[in-house]
């Protein structure tokens, strides 16, 4: 399965084309999964009609971070990706784009995310600040541990603390809806990392999928389950009607065909159910604007 999808970057120079790559603008999905959990925070916070503006601030924050992230890591992890085949040909590993421009680079992306961090207030400013040291120690997960896709995962849902902090002060729900997006992320990023299982083995990079092995089915049902039980938690909290509940069955149907598809791990299978992720998340921002706008 190729790095690099067939889209609209095709058409690009390839000057362009290389720096598109680097930011996975080819890939947008996991701009889409760090966009989805600010939507969250701020709905579930009540801030769709207090402040709605702060959703076009967030995707523009979402798309550009994401983009930063992804520089630095094919940065750090240049050696790793030259050793496995869907990651050999990312411009930082094949030597198309320098260390030196790439960082260049990923700083004038981060410029971004700092005009995104002024729109906040300072306690949702002091928040989205505590992500840097996770941004920065992502790419060491996959050396020194067998589940780097749970970093990952207190990674790409922070932007839940930012959305909810931006409007209310942190509480309970706050905290119980990023624990289920960690637990969503070790379902979908495990799903991924599918993928790459047996170049994985053979460049020693360590995976969820890895760990998990056989059980890797088994193991995306029970993270799938848990993040269901934290998020609904999180929506009675805020509002303890039964009916509240129902909104989170869409989504609970969703992850429940996900797994019900993982029966086939191919490559190809994985990275379709790892990007239908992206309804996953518009599904959980539905569930939590009928919340907070109730």
């Amino acid at each position: 399965m190729p790095d690099s999808l067939p889209g609209w970057t095709d058409r690009l120079p390839p000057r362009p084309l290389a720096y598109a790559r680097l930011a996975r603008l080819d890939r947008p999905a996991g701009s889409w999964l760090l966009f989805w959990p600010c939507g969250w925070g701020l709905a579930l916070a009540g801030g769709l009609v207090a402040d709605g503006l702060l959703l076009l601030w967030f995707a523009a924050g979402s798309l550009a971070m994401r983009a930063a992230g992804c520089v630095w890591n094919d940065i750090v992890d240049r050696d790793l990706d030259a050793q496995v085949a869907r990651t050999r040909s990312r411009p930082v590993a094949s030597g198309v784009i320098s260390v030196r421009a790439a960082l260049v680079f990923a700083v004038a992306l981060s410029l971004i995310g700092l005009a995104v961090l002024l729109q906040l207030r300072p306690l949702a400013q002091m928040v989205a600040l505590g992500s840097i040291a996770l941004v920065a120690a992502y790419p060491f997960m996959k050396r020194i541990t067998w589940w780097p896709q749970a970093w990952l995962g207190l990674t790409f849902n922070w932007g839940a603390l930012v959305g909810y902090a931006a409007i209310s002060a942190p509480d309970a729900p706050m905290a119980l809806l990023y624990a289920g997006g960690v637990a969503w992320t070790l379902g979908y990023d495990t799903i991924y990392a599918l993928q790459d299982i047996e170049d994985d083995a053979i460049a020693g990079i360590k995976s969820s999928a890895r760990a998990l092995g056989p059980a890797a089915r088994r193991g995306v049902a029970g993270f799938y389950a848990l993040a269901l039980l934290l998020w609904g938690a999180a929506l009675w909290l805020v509002r303890p009607d039964p009916l509240v509940l129902a909104a989170l069955l869409p989504l609970a149907a969703h992850l429940g065909w996900q797994v019900w598809r993982l029966s086939d791990a191919g490559p190809a299978n994985a990275l379709m159910l790892f990007r239908t992720n992206r309804s996953a998340g518009l599904l959980m921002f539905a569930a939590c604007a009928v919340v907070g706008l109730a």
